[in-house]
């Protein structure tokens, strides 16, 4: 019988360069060999996905979840506590990656991945708190909604209350960051495809008139993460080529604004709120204005690495202090015990917010030979996680109605 594995030590491997084309094909063997082997299932559609191969990732994952819905990951002995996080059938962007988080950990991971409608509570694992790791998306929003009426009298603390999940999404985030001091966060509006083009055409009839929109801006997909089909367009006749192209009926649409340092490169920084308290995650730097951080360069030039090694070094003492406030205000407007925010200093001084989002990814992964300064911070940030799934088991925690900390969300 194989024992799931997971995306932290699969991702591991990959990181590392191996080539997981055997144990996949060991794995899919096994799978077909027993009817039942749904760990299988799930580690193959993992690597799949890594392998570019999404839809038959999918396809896995969707029948290793018809024969459970349960995965464990042993904790290392002695074990603190169980920890359930409740995910989302999809791709490696639908949750938070909780697994990569508590690697290595004392803390008892369970993963159940929900469906909409009635839940057997004999299939619900033991645990001592539960953690939602559902991303925001148009395909979670549906199954969240189903689930509240479950979690409105869970017999356990929650994290991550689902009623603030929604507040991550693109067009509400903008609205709830809106006037937030020290932060810019352009509005994001939903337009449909058809609305979209009628504005092309208006201004590449009347450039000079007065429009809802204006130029430069940004245009990409609902539910896009990482880049995905994100375009700058400078022109009225660019939205009209890119319309014509892309897939999809309907867009989220914003601003652009210009955030590139003295020096004329572009950083954007990942920082993680683990109930308020800002931990460094990455800093990436690029001549481009999209900035990923795989690619970004930063492992071709000693450069780049030196400058984030400082800034992840210095970060309690200089970035937090000077965006203190400002951090506070996000983690109060969304109300999340963990949240991701990707986001770049602007000359001014003002934070530049380009997402909130509690399922970015987060990893200690990287080479050590060529990112030393990048495992201290990131156990750091490890160790704020396990403490704050302490605390939510602490007496005078589980009752808690600030963050979420609460056995009901009625």
């Amino acid at each position: 019988m194989h024992h799931y594995l997971g995306l932290a030590a699969l991702l591991r491997r990959h990181f590392a360069g191996a080539d997981l084309t055997s144990l996949c094909q060991s794995l899919i063997r096994q799978a077909t060999d027993d009817p039942q082997e749904a760990a299988s299932l799930m580690d193959a559609a993992i690597i799949f996905q890594f392998h570019g191969n999404q839809d038959l990732a999918l396809k896995l994952q969707q029948e290793a979840l018809r024969i459970s819905r349960h995965y464990r990951l042993p904790a290392q002995p002695p074990i603190r506590l169980r920890l359930l996080a409740l995910m989302a059938p999809g791709d490696l962007m639908a949750n938070v990656p909780v697994e990569c988080l508590l690697e290595n950990s004392d803390i008892e991971l369970n993963l159940y991945y929900a469906t909409p409608g009635d839940i057997d509570p004999v299939e619900i694992p033991e645990h001592d708190v539960l953690f939602i790791a559902i991303g925001e998306s148009e395909a979670n929003r549906a199954l969240l909604t189903s689930w509240l009426p479950h979690l409105a009298d869970w017999p356990r603390p929650i994290l991550n209350n689902p009623l603030h999940i929604s507040h991550t999404a693109r067009e509400m985030a903008a609205r709830l960051l809106q006037g937030v001091p020290g932060t810019l966060m352009p509005p994001t509006r939903r337009i449909d495809r058809a609305r979209l083009r009628q504005v092309a055409d208006d201004l590449a009839a009347s450039s000079d008139s007065p429009h809802e929109l204006g130029f430069p801006l940004l245009v990409r997909p609902l539910d896009s993460h990482a880049g995905h089909d994100l375009n700058k367009l400078d022109t009225p006749e660019e939205l009209v080529a890119l319309l014509n192209r892309l897939p999809g009926e309907e867009f989220f649409v914003s601003p652009f604004i210009d955030y590139h340092s003295q020096d004329g490169l572009f950083r954007k920084v990942r920082v993680i709120l683990i109930a308020g308290q800002p931990f460094a995650c990455h800093m990436a730097v690029s001549s481009h204005w999209m900035i990923h951080y795989l690619n970004a360069g930063m492992a071709d030039s000693a450069e780049k690495r030196a400058e984030e090694a400082t800034f992840m070094a210095t970060f309690d003492q200089s970035f937090a202090v000077r965006h203190g406030a400002a951090l506070a205000a996000i983690h109060e407007a969304i109300g999340l015990d963990y949240l991701g925010i990707d986001c770049a200093e602007m000359p001014d001084g003002r934070l530049l917010i380009f997402e909130v989002d509690h399922a970015m990814i987060v990893h200690d992964l990287d080479p050590p030979d060529l990112y030393p300064y990048k495992s201290p911070a990131m156990r750091k940030l490890f160790a704020a996680f396990r403490t704050m799934l302490i605390r939510a088991t602490e007496p005078d925690q589980a009752t808690s109605d600030q963050t979420g900390h609460r056995k009901s969300l009625g």
